[in-house]
Parts: C-alpha cells; sequence; structure tokens
C-alpha cells in the first residue's frame, strides 16, 4: 500500500513511500475514524508514521496538532524531521521551556509540538491570552505513552492529558512501546476496541533475542564497574568482529567516557579489528569538528560515547557517524534509549543500578530497560538482534521476568496527590467536593484502581482522597467553606 495512493496530498511528508504491515492495520482507525487511538506496538515497528497519519487527518480537515513528546531532545528532532510539512505549507511550531514563546506563532501553528511538563504549564495557564492556543487542538497524540509509569515525570502526563481533555476535547492518538495492559489505557482514554491495538513482537522489523548474563560481585563497586564492563565487551565483540554495532548503556556521563577508555584499551588488547584511522578524509573531519580530545581519539579506534553533557553538534556528530557506520561502539546513557532511533546488532546494559543523590544506588526503571533493549536490531541489515541485561546473580531472576512477561504500566499520580489537587483547585477547575471525585475520574489512576483494586486499595479511594484535601487545608494551601457549604478554593499561599 503507497502512501501516494492512500493520501496524495500527503506523501511528501513521509519519509517512505510503502506502509508496513503494522501501518496497514491502523490507517483505517486513524483516518477513516474520529474515535480516539491506542497503539502498542514494539521499538523500531514504525509508531512514528501513525502520528503522522493522524496528524495529516487533523491537518486535511483545517484543524490543528498537537505532538507530546517525553523528552526536549526529541522536540528538536521532530521540528527537523517535519520540515517535510513545512514544505507543504503547514506551520511546525515546537514550545519548550528552553525557548521564548512567541503566543502568535503559536496559535496559528498547525503543528504543535511540546514536552508533557511544558503543556501543564500552558494548561495551567490557558485563560491568559499568552497560552490560550492550548485550548485550540483537534487532535493530541501522545508519543510513548507508556512513560506514565515514569518516576516524578509520569504523573505530570497523566493529569495535563487529563485537563487538556477537560478544557478543548481533542481526538487523542496515544502511541506505546508494548505493554500488556494496553486496555486499561485504553479505558482511560475513552478509545474503543475496534481502535485499539496491541501489535505483538511479530511485528519488530528484526526479531530481538534477549537474555541476561551475571557477572561475579566483588567488595569494590569500582572493580565492578569494570567486570561488567568486560562482560559487556565479551557479548559486543562477536558482532564487531562480523561489522557489527554494539551499543553499550551505563548509569552516568562520566561513566560512558571512562567505559570508552578502557574498551578502546581492551579492543586493541584482543586484536579485534576496529577503527578509522586509515580514513584519511574522516581523519580530517574528525579534527576539524570534534573539539572534546578524548572524544575524537576514541572515534579514531571506532569507540564513542555520547551524553548530554557533549555540545548539541558533537552528539548530533556521534548520532550520524554511528548510522554511517564509522563508530562501532557507543557508550551511552539511558536518554540515548529515548531519543533518536540508533539501532545496533548488539545492545547490552551494562549497569541496572543509578546513583540518586538523595536514595543512594537505586535500580533502573524496568521501562528503560525495555527501551533500551529495544534497539537492539538495525532494520535493513540485520536478521536478529541481541540484547543483555548484565546484572548481579542475586537480580537475575528479576530481570529474565521482566524480558519475557513485559511490565505493565502503572499510575505514579499517588505519590504526588497532593500537588496535582491543589494545582486543579488553584486553577479553578475543582471548586466543591464533588468536583474532586469528578476529576479523580479523569485520571489513569481511577481506571487503574478498578482494574487492581487490592494494588491501590481502591475501596477507601474516597478516603484517601479526603485525607488528602484535609492535608492542604492543615497545610494552609486550600481552605473550605463552612460545615453546610462544601466549596473548595485556593489561599493565597496555595
Amino acid at each position: 500500500m503507497e502512501v501516494a495512493e492512500v493520501l496524495p496530498e500527503f506523501a511528501d511528508a513521509f519519509a517512505f513511500e510503502e506502509f508496513n504491515r503494522m501501518q496497514r492495520e491502523a490507517l483505517p482507525a486513524l483516518l477513516e475514524s474520529e474515535e480516539n487511538v491506542v497503539a502498542s506496538a514494539p521499538t523500531a515497528s514504525g509508531k512514528t508514521a501513525l502520528a503522522e497519519l493522524a496528524i495529516c487527518k487533523a491537518l486535511a480537515d483545517g484543524g490543528t496538532a498537537l505532538f507530546i513528546a517525553p523528552l526536549r531532545a526529541l522536540t528538536n528532532e521532530k521540528e527537523d524531521d517535519w520540515n517535510r510539512f513545512e514544505d507543504l505549507g503547514y506551520s511546525v511550531y515546537v514550545v519548550t521551556g528552553e525557548r521564548d514563546l512567541n503566543p502568535r506563532r503559536a496559535r496559528h501553528a498547525d503543528i504543535l509540538v511540546m514536552t508533557p511538563e511544558k503543556l501543564d504549564s500552558a494548561t495551567r495557564k490557558h485563560d491568559s491570552r499568552r497560552y490560550d492556543f492550548v485550548t485550540d487542538v483537534d487532535v493530541c497524540v501522545i508519543d510513548e505513552v507508556h512513560l506514565l509509569d515514569a518516576d516524578r515525570r509520569g504523573s505530570v502526563l497523566e493529569v495535563t492529558i487529563s485537563r487538556l481533555r477537560r478544557l478543548c476535547d481533542p481526538r487523542v492518538v496515544a502511541l506505546s512501546a508494548t505493554m500488556p495492559n494496553v486496555d486499561d489505557v485504553a479505558a482511560w482514554l475513552d478509545a474503543p476496541a475496534e481502535t485499539t491495538f496491541e501489535f505483538g513482537e511479530g511485528y519488530r522489523p528484526v526479531d530481538l533475542n534477549a537474555g541476561v548474563r551475571t557477572y561475579t560481585h566483588g567488595e569494590n563497586s569500582f572493580a565492578d564497574k569494570y567486570r561488567r564492563l568486560y562482560r559487556a565487551l565479551d557479548l559486543a565483540e562477536p558482532h564487531l568482529r562480523e561489522d557489527g554495532q554494539a551499543l553499550v548503556f551505563v548509569s552516568s556521563r562520566q561513566d560512558t567516557v571512562r567505559a570508552a577508555e578502557a574498551a578502546r584499551d581492551e579492543i586493541a588488547e584482543r586484536d579485534v579489528p576496529m577503527g578509522v584511522r586509515g580514513e584519511y578524509d574522516f581523519h580530517t573531519d574528525l579534527k576539524e569538528t570534534i573539539e572534546n580530545d578524548t572524544l575524537r581519539k576514541s572515534i579514531l579506534d571506532g569507540v564513542a560515547f555520547h551524553h548530554a553533557g557533549l555540545s548539541k553538534d558533537e552528539r548530533d556528530l556521534v548520532e550520524e557517524w554511528f548510522k554511517e557506520g564509522h563508530i562501532e561502539l557507543l557508550f551511552s546513557t539511558s536518554t540515548l534509549a529515548w531519543g533518536v532511533n540508533l539501532p545496533a546488532r548488539c545492545v547490552v546494559i551494562r549497569d541496572t543500578k543509578l546513583h540518586d543523590p538523595l536514595e543512594g544506588e537505586v535500580d533502573m526503571s524496568p521501562l528503560d530497560v525495555l527501551q533500551m533493549l529495544g534497539r537492539a536490531g538495525r532494520p535493513g541489515y540485520d536478521d536478529v538482534g541481541y540484547g543483555w541485561v548484565v546484572c548481579d546473580a542475586a537480580d537475575a531472576d528479576k530481570y529474565r521476568r521482566l524480558l519475557n512477561e513485559g511490565k505493565e504500566i502503572e499510575s505514579r499520580l499517588a505519590e504526588s496527590l497532593e500537588t496535582h489537587l491543589n494545582a486543579e483547585i488553584a486553577m479553578g477547575t475543582i471548586t466543591d467536593l464533588e468536583d474532586v471525585m469528578d476529576w479523580l475520574e479523569t485520571t489513569f489512576y481511577y481506571v487503574r484502581g478498578q482494574s487492581k483494586p487490592e494494588a491501590y486499595d481502591f475501596p477507601n479511594l474516597r478516603e484517601r482522597v479526603r485525607d488528602c484535601l484535609e492535608e492542604l487545608v492543615d497545610r494552609g494551601f486550600v481552605e473550605t467553606g463552612g460545615s453546610d457549604d462544601l466549596s473548595i478554593e485556593a489561599t493565597q499561599r496555595g
């Protein structure tokens, strides 16, 4: 099924000429229906095209599309990618905290691109002239909706979508990596069964061979990092010898640099044929474009690192050279898993634990683990991708279960219920006790509580909310009317 045949006026907006099997199956729901859509599909199966189909329908109907990207880096990427829409005469406008907002441009944009945090801020101020454009959205596309389960950020996405639906009731198209409880997300967004899709691993363009490998744990955590690194290199080496590429995820920016330096020495010791030292033109480009001395030397040996502390130009070049095969072994933090499409034949997660300044060593989010492993396998190059989690033997069964069963998406709203309830009261969307429950029923928290009543203590939900409200009153954020008056309003502090 060719794009030009289905959408002749938008054919140039797509980066390919034919829809794949997954896209063909979802196409009628997106183009021939007005219903909300939820689609869960493996990484690299072509979900971006589903977003673009929903946007094309909105534009063809004369409407405005909003695309919610999980990271600021992704909003910039979409701006570059969607020059294709600009070439067709439609305007794309990115609204993030790092840019000065031009309300007029936002008001006249055909496609808005925002992060959940910026949309949260904008919807709180929707009745101001500066942010009134958020109430004029006809379709809202949520990319990576499984981030509902992300620590700290998930509850922001949840309450912001609920608020946006109350403000202007746009059509919602939610896209996700594979998740077992896609029906809960569909119930939350009122997507009927016929427009809810759960595309399994059979829709991956490249099969994934994923597993867990353990290492011998020692007394010294610093030495353990190197034990895990050599384990990761053992797993990557066969693919590097066969002109494949490997992507190794580590826990911090500093670790990407240290791991790359140690890997260069180990790769040389093992005599793995890698590097670009003989390519004179590339050598010259490298000297002229990469200021980071450590990075430049590493790239000469076919090894690189990628983290948010590099300049944007350096990150872009590392990504470009990895795609072109000049870099064969790349060390990165988890940010890259959610960002650009950078697949590798072999993906290894060296570090499953992260350092939290407040809590010390904490487990990496299961969502991050699955997202990283989803990068394994290069469409058009590999028949199979290989993904490995390197962990302590005590954690092996936990990660094997995660790989076999996936991860149900939970609501994180309970963890910050006071904050979000206070925000709604301060905005004036909640004015009495009945409004509180009406608001709660629009959340994913409420839907998930119905699915897992024991885990969410659903029978006592009203009491939990009442306690939360009393806490806000006691702390001086909210005040209520008298005994006969059920009204609620924010104080100046609130």
